[in-house]
């Protein structure tokens, strides 16, 4: 049985102790792997969660080998980081990065919007037939919207700033900031759980 390139890149990216956020490969042989560092993870450069440039260079080096070995075609490969906007898509995204902020787009439309932006948390009642809440301000009043990953296109974290130890969210665009009241109403009427 062969191995398919996407289980090869998975294998030695976790090997290694780093995450697989997403692979990519282009119909010109371009391989793009991103990779991010896991928490509590024991990384010889840099500070603990940023992914280093010697991060990436281990990750090339072992691809290459394991790739040729593997007999996996590919004219480049390219390993990155995911980015201060990283993707969130498996659960386990979710989880990690509770109580921080993040922007999702819904699949269908809630209140006559899918883009949603404010901090990710787990529901506090059990009884909630949502699996995360997003937490988001309308004027001075917290809006909560229940949404569970299926219902979710798209989320990625919002990228936070540091202009000489000033940290700074990304402001959302007065755009995306439309309809945020009646959003905010109908999620909280629904019990923060879109229908």
């Amino acid at each position: 049985m062969s191995v398919s390139w996407q289980q090869v890149v998975e294998k030695t990216v976790t090997g290694l102790g780093y995450e697989l956020v997403d692979c990519e490969r282009s119909s010109r042989g371009l391989l793009v792997v991103y990779i991010d560092r896991l928490p509590g993870g024991n990384y010889l450069t840099g500070p603990g969660n940023v992914v280093m440039v010697e991060d990436c260079e281990t990750v090339t080096r072992q691809l290459q080998h394991v790739l040729e070995v593997e007999g996996c075609e590919y004219e480049r490969l390219e390993v990155s980081s995911p980015g201060l906007d990283r993707p969130l898509r498996r659960a386990a995204d979710y989880d990690r990065f509770i109580g921080e902020q993040i922007e999702i787009t819904l699949k269908a439309s809630f209140e006559g919007r899918k883009k949603f932006r404010g901090v990710l948390r787990r529901p506090e009642a059990a009884a909630l037939q949502t699996q995360y809440e997003l937490v988001f301000k309308d004027g001075k009043v917290d809006q909560v919207l229940g949404f569970a990953l299926e219902e979710v296109q798209e989320a990625r974290l919002m990228p936070v700033l540091d202009f000489k130890g000033r940290k700074s969210r990304t402001e959302p665009s007065g755009e995306d900031e439309t309809d945020i009241t009646a959003a905010g109403r109908g999620a909280q009427e629904s019990g923060g759980h879109k229908e």
